[in-house]
C-alpha cells in the first residue's frame, strides 16, 4: 500500500493505523488506499468541521463509506460519496447560520448533540 497522506502525527504512524484498522475490519485497503483518496477524505472531513460543526467530520466520514459500501463499493463509489457530501458541505458554508436546519429544535426541545429530544 502507498499511502502518505499528509497532518497529524505524520504519514507513517496514519498508515500503519490505517492498515491495522483495515486488517481488523478485514477490508482490503489496497483497493481504495492510496495517498489521493486518503487526503480527499481527509478534505472532506475537514470542510465539514468548518462548513457545518466540528462534530460533523466523523459522521460525514462514516456516513461517505457506508454509502459508497451500499452503492457497490470500491474507488468509484467512495469517490462519487465524497463528492456529493463535499458539495453538500460547501453549500451549508454558503448559508447564513439562521438558514441552517437543525440549529433551532423544533418546539422549543433542547437538543442532545444536535438531535431534538421530547
Amino acid at each position: 500500500m502507498a499511502v502518505a497522506p499528509t497532518g497529524g502525527k505524520g504519514p507513517t504512524m496514519l498508515t500503519e493505523w490505517m492498515q491495522d484498522l483495515a486488517d481488523a475490519l478485514g477490508v482490503d485497503l489496497a483497493s481504495v488506499g492510496d495517498a489521493e483518496l486518503v487526503d480527499l477524505i481527509l478534505d472532506l472531513a475537514r470542510d465539514a468541521a468548518h462548513a457545518v460543526d466540528r462534530p460533523a467530520a466523523p459522521l460525514t466520514t462514516f456516513l461517505v463509506g457506508y454509502a459508497a459500501a451500499q452503492h457497490g463499493g470500491g474507488r468509484a463509489c467512495l469517490a462519487e460519496s465524497a463528492a456529493a457530501a463535499r458539495d453538500l458541505a460547501a453549500a451549508w458554508e454558503r448559508r447564513s447560520s439562521t438558514d441552517r436546519p437543525g440549529d433551532e429544535p423544533p418546539d422549543g426541545h433542547r437538543t442532545a448533540g444536535g438531535i431534538a429530544e421530547s
